[in-house]
């Protein structure tokens, strides 16, 4: 019996993808910011990554050093 391949829906790739909306601490301005891993999130204006903090309401945080080399990590394995 031959497996059929499932098609390719680009609305399931879509939804699979988290974003949010909120303010970029780089360029300042209101962007979608798409998660690259958890809490970690890439502006889609500016390409800066920032940290998602919540604290009451949520604001996006400039990286520091330590996290900026955590998160290279991340993507290389």
């Amino acid at each position: 019996m031959v497996k059929k391949k499932p098609e390719f829906n680009i609305r399931n790739l879509l939804s699979e993808i988290h974003t949010v909306h909120g303010t970029c601490p780089e360029c300042e301005e209101q962007a979608i910011l798409v998660a690259v891993v958890t809490d970690y999130y890439r502006c889609t204006n500016c390409g800066y990554d920032v940290r998602q903090y919540v604290n009451g309401s949520i604001k996006y945080l400039k990286l520091q050093q330590d996290e900026i080399e955590w998160l290279k990590r991340q993507k290389s394995e």
